[in-house]
C-alpha cells in the first residue's frame, strides 16, 4: 500500500511559564502566495494554497492537493519544540473531498487516522502528547491511499491546535498611505460569509469571517500603492442577497467605490489599483448589444454568471458534425489565403506552410508524420471534462482542425511556456518542460504567439459556458488537476489564469477569430463572449 507523506509541523512558542507550545499560523490565515506563513517546506509532490471554499474557523483554510503516486517529495514541514513533562493536545480539522486517501496524525510518530469515508464535512483527529524530554519533534499529517485513488485528491486542513492567535494588522488611524473601507451588511446566515484582500503577489493582507446575522460591519485597511484583489465568499453558494436577507458589501477609498454587490453564488473577485492619487476610478460599464443586454452593468463573477445564462443552452450538433464546421470555420483566408485548412499547430503566418490540408470530411486516420492528415483537436482536452461527454465533446468554440501528428504530441498536456523543448512542430509550436517563471513545473505545450490569445479566449469561454459543472472536473486527470482550481468562479489555478490573461492581452482578437465566432454561432447557436467583448476578461478576473 502506497503512503504519501505530508508532515505539517510548526515552530512552537512556549508561554511565559513554559507550560504550553503553540503552532504558528495553525489557523492558516496568513499567506505569502501559496505558502502559509510559518510553514516553510513544501515539496513538489503536493500543492498547497489558501482556500475560502471550505473553512473550519477564520477566513481561510489550507487546500492540500496530494498529486503523486510515489512516496517521495511529499513533505510539508516545520519543527515544534516541546518541554519535558508537559502535555500538549495536538489536533487538526480535516475535510475529505473524495475519500480515496486517509490522513494520519503525526506527532513524534504515527498516531490516529481520519475517517476517509466521512466526506464533504469537517472532522477532527487529535492526540495528547507528553514530552519525556525537552526536544524538537515533528507534528503534522501523513496520507495513505485506499482503493480507488486516481493519483490526485484534495484534502482541506484547518485549525491546527494548539495555535497562536495571529497578530492583527496595525490600526489605520495614522495611515500615511490610502485608507480603504469595507462596509459589509450580512444576511440571516452571516456565518457563511468570509472575505479576503490580497496584494498583487497573492498574499492575504486582510480577511475576516464569523459575523453576526443582519449586522453592519466596517473595516478600515491601510493600503500602499499597488494592485489588489478583493474576494468575498458564501460557503452555502447563494450569496448574501436577496433570498434570506438583504446583505451587501461596498469597498471604498477616497470617496470612490472600488466594488460593491451582494448577489452572487459561491463568491466574487474584484481587482483594483491604488496609485499616487489614491484609488483608481472604475471604468464605466460597457453598453452592450441585445445579445449581451442582460449582462449590462455587472462586474466580477456576477458578470460571468450572467454570460453563462446567455450562452449555456447551445444546440449541440454532435462530434461528427465538427468535420462540417471545420470546412467553414477553419479555412485559411488570412495568411496564404488559399482556402486550405488553417491549423494553428502548423500554420506559418509569414511563410509557406509545410502541411497543407484540403477541406474534406473524416480526414484523419494516420499520424505517422506532420502533414499526414488533420483531425478535430479539443484545445480543452476531453479527458479534463470526463471523456466523450456532451455538449463539451462537440462544442465548436474550443475544437479546432489541427494536424493529427502534432495534436498527438500535444496530447492532454496543459498549455504553457516551454523552457526546453522535446518536440517542435514545423511552425514552432513546442512541447517540453515549463519555464521556471511560469509557476508550474511539468510538461506543457506552447502554441505560436500568433495564436495564444485564440486559445486563451477559448479557455475563458469554457470557464464560463460550463460554470455549472467545471468545479467538478479538477480530479478527472492529473493535468486537469494542475490547471483547474476546483471552483466555478476563478476556475483556473493562479499560474494558468495569469498566463491566459497575459496571452489574451498580448495577442488581441483577430479578424480570423471574429469570423470563426460567427461561424460557430451559425453552427450551434451561441457565441464566445470574450471574442465579442475582450474587456470581459479583466472585468471578471481582474487586470
Amino acid at each position: 500500500m502506497l503512503n504519501r507523506i505530508i508532515t505539517l509541523s510548526t515552530v512552537a512558542l512556549l508561554s511565559s511559564n513554559g507550560a504550553f507550545a503553540q503552532v504558528a499560523n495553525g489557523d492558516f490565515e496568513i499567506w505569502n502566495g501559496n505558502t502559509p506563513d510559518g510553514w516553510n517546506v513544501i515539496d513538489s509532490g503536493i500543492a498547497v494554497s489558501p482556500s475560502v471554499t471550505q473553512v473550519k474557523t477564520g477566513g481561510l483554510a489550507a487546500k492540500i492537493s496530494v498529486n503523486t503516486g510515489s512516496q517521495s517529495s511529499t513533505d510539508f514541514l516545520q519543527t515544534v519544540s516541546v518541554e519535558q513533562g508537559k502535555t500538549y493536545n495536538f489536533a487538526v480539522s480535516l475535510y475529505h473531498t473524495e475519500g480515496k486517501v486517509k490522513a494520519r496524525l503525526y506527532v513524534d510518530g504515527y498516531r490516529g487516522y481520519s475517517n476517509n469515508s466521512q466526506t464533504n464535512q469537517w472532522q477532527e483527529i487529535s492526540h495528547p502528547y507528553t514530552a519525556t524530554t525537552s526536544k524538537n519533534i515533528q507534528v503534522g499529517l501523513r496520507f495513505y491511499d485506499v482503493s480507488g485513488f486516481d493519483g490526485s485528491e484534495i484534502v482541506y486542513a484547518d485549525n491546527f491546535q494548539p495555535t497562536e492567535t495571529n497578530t492583527p494588522p496595525p490600526p489605520t488611524d495614522d495611515c500615511s498611505d490610502t485608507t480603504a473601507t469595507l462596509t459589509l451588511i450580512t444576511d440571516q446566515y452571516a456565518s457563511e460569509t468570509s472575505w479576503t484582500l490580497k496584494n498583487s503577489g497573492g498574499s492575504t493582507l486582510f480577511s475576516s469571517s464569523g459575523y453576526d446575522n443582519s449586522t453592519t460591519n466596517t473595516k478600515d485597511m491601510c493600503l500602499a500603492d499597488g494592485d489588489y484583489t478583493f474576494e468575498i465568499s458564501d460557503s452555502y453558494g447563494d450569496g448574501i442577497c436577496c433570498t434570506v436577507g438583504n446583505g451587501s458589501f461596498k469597498l471604498e477609498a477616497n470617496d470612490i467605490t472600488l466594488t460593491s454587490g451582494g448577489e452572487f453564488k459561491d463568491g466574487q473577485s474584484f481587482s483594483f489599483t491604488i496609485g499616487d492619487s489614491g484609488a483608481t476610478q472604475p471604468t464605466e460599464p460597457t453598453v452592450l448589444d441585445d445579445y449581451y443586454k442582460s449582462a449590462e452593468g455587472k462586474t466580477g463573477f456576477a458578470l460571468k454568471t450572467a454570460l453563462f445564462n446567455i450562452i449555456n443552452n447551445h444546440n449541440s450538433q454532435g462530434y461528427a458534425a465538427i468535420w462540417d464546421l471545420a470546412k467553414v470555420a477553419d479555412l485559411d483566408n488570412y495568411y496564404e489565403k488559399d482556402g486550405s485548412i488553417l491549423d494553428m499547430y502548423s500554420e506559418k503566418p509569414s511563410a509557406s506552410d509545410l502541411a497543407n490540408f484540403t477541406k474534406v470530411t473524416n480526414q484523419c486516420g494516420q499520424y505517422s508524420k506532420e502533414g499526414d492528415c488533420y483531425n478535430r483537436e479539443h484545445s480543452f482536452p476531453k479527458s479534463w471534462f470526463g471523456g466523450k461527454v456532451e455538449p463539451m465533446n462537440s462544442d465548436g468554440h474550443h475544437i479546432f482542425a489541427t494536424d493529427g501528428y502534432v495534436n498527438a504530441k500535444r496530447s492532454n498536456w496543459p498549455f504553457g511556456e516551454v523552457a526546453t523543448a522535446s518536440y517542435t512542430s514545423s511552425n514552432g509550436s513546442r512541447l517540453g518542460s515549463a519555464e521556471s517563471g511560469l509557476g508550474y513545473s511539468g510538461t506543457v505545450f506552447e502554441p505560436l504567439d500568433e495564436f495564444k490569445g485564440d486559445f486563451a479566449r477559448a479557455y475563458f469561454y469554457m470557464a464560463t459556458r460550463y460554470e455549472n459543472e467545471i468545479a467538478t472536473w479538477e480530479g478527472n486527470s492529473t493535468n486537469s488537476n494542475a490547471v483547474l482550481d476546483g471552483t466555478n468562479t476563478t476556475v483556473f489555478e493562479s499560474w494558468m489564469l495569469n498566463m491566459l490573461k497575459r496571452w489574451h492581452q498580448n495577442d488581441p482578437v483577430s479578424s480570423k477569430e471574429i469570423d470563426r465566432n460567427q461561424a460557430v454561432f451559425d453552427f450551434q447557436g451561441n457565441r464566445n463572449p470574450f471574442i465579442d467583448h475582450p474587456e470581459f476578461v479583466n472585468t471578471i478576473w481582474g487586470n
